[in-house]
């Protein structure tokens, strides 16, 4: 199961308008913990018989049929529980929570999918290829970049990880395969053009996730955490979310890109957690702060005392003697980048390291604008 006295409930943002991820589950997650290695037998739908008559199939069919069939002994299937007791046994009911898709990515039983499929649940257990099914424990998990990293015990003939290729020089009009288990539904395949790259798409945490590819393949729920592939198998993003007023597909579906993937995924694995540099301030979201009144800019709720934003002189919003509140300073800058939202903020930071001195412009109620340096420190999630 799922380790509780390992971490405190991750509360999550509601995502973007539109963007609907594909998992089933809304709720808050708790840590993993190590759960037990026994293999059992889990009903999946037996995969169609071998093709005898290659002469019926055209060489472009051929073509999709193989790279499906190689493709989805990577793929796993990732269902999730809550745990819960009866009024009459003290004994923990498994529930079942949601399910998804997962990337085979090593032969030491990592398996990476979105943190959205995980995040409600209290335990998980993957189906491979095989048909054998495991319990997971977590390795680690970035809810900013919603990817989670989960691990099994299972012998490593048993698993065959993904191509790992690039997403630096994919096109817009090359064709694109996902692979995953859309309403639980045993490894199915959407096919459509590369859409669109360098897109924009909210996390759960509602921080900014970059360069997202756009596709025509279908991701339906249950498409979450699966492989987007090119037309040689490699993989090329992780699908992740779709964009529909309706909540089935609609045509343009998300991937977050292999080389973020790569990078977010490796650290999860090294250190359990993503550390980004931060300011070390609270702020208020820009859909609320056009309440007030302000048009652009990153308006600061709370200052840490002691923390190297108070030492910089950044101050936060405080409540008069008499209830009215005093707004604090509007972040409208980051070095040469200006700021006109959270997206911005997060997008500027990206590009610095825990420990780099940014200089950052603000503009306090008044309309007067400085200049501050403030030292980056670590996030301490």
């Amino acid at each position: 199961m799922f380790d509780k006295s390992k971490g405190v409930t991750e509360r999550l943002a509601a995502l973007a308008a539109g963007v609907i991820l594909g998992a089933c589950s809304t709720a808050a997650v708790d840590h993993l913990n190590i759960l037990s290695d026994n293999a059992v037998q889990a009903y999946v739908q037996p995969p169609p018989t071998s093709i005898d008559k290659l002469s019926d199939y055209n060489p472009s069919e051929m073509s999709v049929i193989s790279l499906f069939e190689k493709a989805t002994k990577s793929v796993a299937f990732v269902t999730t529980y809550t745990e819960s007791r009866s009024g009459f046994s003290l004994n923990p009911m498994e529930t079942p929570a949601g399910t998804g898709s997962g990337i085979v990515w090593d032969k030491q039983g990592r398996i990476v999918t979105n943190f959205h499929v995980i995040r409600a649940a209290s335990g998980a257990k993957i189906t491979l290829a095989n048909k054998k099914t495991y319990d997971a424990e977590l390795v680690g998990t970035s809810a900013d970049d919603d990817v989670a990293v989960l691990k099994i015990k299972a012998p490593p003939e048993e698993l065959d990880p993904i191509n790992i290729g690039s997403s630096s020089n994919l096109r817009v009009g090359q064709m694109t395969y996902a692979i995953g288990n859309p309403f639980g539904l045993d490894h199915t395949l959407t096919t459509g053009v590369l859409s669109g790259l360098g897109r924009e798409m909210k996390s759960p945490t509602g921080r900014t996730i970059s360069n997202v590819i756009q596709t025509e393949a279908s991701i339906n729920p249950g498409n979450s955490g699966g492989p987007l592939i090119d037309a040689r198998g490699r993989l090329i993003g992780m699908n992740t979310a779709i964009y529909s007023p309706s909540g089935a597909s609609a045509g343009v579906g998300f991937a977050i890109p292999v080389d973020t993937l790569d990078v977010i995924a490796n650290a999860l694995i090294e250190n359990g957690r993503i550390v980004r540099p931060v300011i070390g301030i609270s702020y208020l979201e820009s859909s609320q702060a056009r309440a007030l009144g302000i048009e652009r800019g990153v308006l600061v709720l709370d200052v840490p005392s002691g923390s190297q934003a108070e030492k910089a002189g950044l101050r936060g919003t405080s409540r008069m003697t008499f209830g009215s509140i005093e707004l604090g300073d509007i972040i409208i800058g980051i070095d040469s980048d200006e700021v006109k939202n959270e997206g911005d903020l997060f997008k500027a930071l990206d590009k610095h390291k825990v420990g780099d001195v940014v200089s950052i412009r603000v503009m306090n109620n008044s309309n007067e604008e400085r200049t501050l340096s403030v030292k980056l420190s670590a996030s301490q999630r």
